[in-house]
């Protein structure tokens, strides 16, 4: 087939959550498609590196866009009922790209992953189309009215609001749509759009990602993400207010290590705190990870999958998180990572895993061990592979009834 794939974000190279899932789409859908990659770029240094994905595709298009222009787009919206998120992710030089293609090529099947970038599509007809909304994105809009301020949050609220309208509104627009867990499945389900819907989950590179076999530190904890994105920020202001001092009292040797690209200047400010470390970018996470008795992800706002999880647990690196966190990964609490909610639960389970080398082996081996056989890209493959039959059979019989 030949397969037009269009994405929010450049997807090469996978250094980041919004890459990762369309990067391994793109790769496993060339093995034996034609397949030609549209997505944004926001500067020469991101437009340099996406072109690595030529080796992953049979051709690709660049939408240059500036943030400062995406701003602007955005601010625009606010008065009418489309999402600013539209605007963020909207390029008219894309969007004459994809229409050119489209005019000068027969494609098979049109993939989109990402419903902000759906609009570059949604009324194009006569080939079958599949919507990957990933994560709902307007859930996690709603979900900040509850973390922010007012009035700011009202500004979330009425994206949230309005995004919630346009995701309805774009389902109906394609012949099957995605999510990326049965939570945001059920999301997704929930609309009530008629339209057919599936979910796919996000698998993990284990050969990448494995232990290394060296010591590790067991008086130090990890975390890892990105330190501009406000869940990753909230959720470390949180567990350093909440949960820091109580680990200090019962074990003051231990260290916290914050891992993650353009930490803000609030995020730097917990250095102050005793045993807490932000390194800022680094070169490779693994290190970091490896090093440390666990990773904590105590997500308070989490969407979807988080990949942090996945890749330390593929490492043989227990993990204690959120419930709300742990409902993105297909794994089971106290059997492949420990799951808590509470101050005191966090620091029990914790020190559970820091003070008893045993039972963080045990959460090493069937950690990575759950990684290997519930969230290999392979096996998520398989599962991408029967939605895009089941889509273009489905519109064949369709085009043959009208026919």
């Amino acid at each position: 087939m030949k397969i037009l794939y269009v994405c929010h974000r450049f997807p090469f190279p996978p250094k980041r959550g919004g890459k990762i899932r369309p990067f391994n789409m793109i790769r496993h859908f060339a093995q034996n498609h034609e397949v030609t990659v549209c997505s944004l770029v926001r500067s020469d240094e991101e437009a340099a590196e996406g072109e690595g994905i030529a080796t992953h595709c049979a051709h690709f298009e660049m939408g240059r866009v500036s943030n400062a222009v995406q701003n602007v787009r955005m601010v625009a919206r606010l008065p009418t009922l489309e999402p600013s998120s539209m605007g963020y992710f909207y390029s008219p030089d894309l969007a004459r790209r994809i229409k050119a293609l489209v005019q000068a090529q027969k494609f098979d099947l049109i993939f989109v992953h990402c419903s902000s970038v759906a609009q570059y599509v949604e009324n194009i007809n006569g080939i079958p189309k599949i919507l990957d909304f990933g994560d709902m994105d307007s859930q996690k809009w709603l979900e900040y009215v509850r973390f922010k301020p007012f009035p700011l949050n009202l500004g979330y609220w009425l994206e949230g609001t309005k995004m919630e309208r346009a995701e309805r509104r774009l389902a109906t627009r394609f012949d099957l749509c995605t999510a990326t867990t049965r939570a945001e499945w059920a999301s997704l389900e929930g609309y009530g759009t008629g339209v057919p819907t599936d979910w796919f989950p996000n698998g993990v590179d284990a050969d990448f990602f494995q232990p290394d076999g060296a010591t590790y530190d067991p008086d130090t904890i990890s975390f890892i993400g990105r330190m501009d994105y406000y869940p990753n920020q909230e959720c470390m202001f949180d567990f350093c207010d909440r949960v820091w001092p109580l680990l200090k009292a019962r074990r003051p040797q231990l260290k916290l290590v914050i891992v993650g690209a353009d930490p803000i200047p609030a995020v730097r400010k917990l250095e102050e705190r005793d045993g807490i470390t932000v390194t800022g970018s680094v070169p490779d996470v693994r290190p970091h990870v490896l090093r440390s008795a666990l990773m904590v992800a105590p997500l308070n706002i989490a969407r979807g999958t988080q990949n942090k999880i996945l890749e330390a647990m593929a490492m043989g690196v227990p993990v204690v998180t959120s419930e709300v966190a742990a409902g993105g990964v297909d794994a089971e609490s106290e059997n492949h990572f420990l799951v808590a909610n509470t101050p005191e639960a966090y620091a029990n389970a914790i020190l559970r895993i820091v003070e008893n080398p045993a039972e963080r082996e045990r959460l090493a081996i069937a950690g990575r061990q759950r990684m290997l056989s519930h969230h290999a890209w392979p096996r998520s493959m398989e599962r991408l592979d029967a939605i895009v039959e089941r889509c273009v059979t489905d519109f064949g019989n369709k085009k043959g009834i009208r026919q």
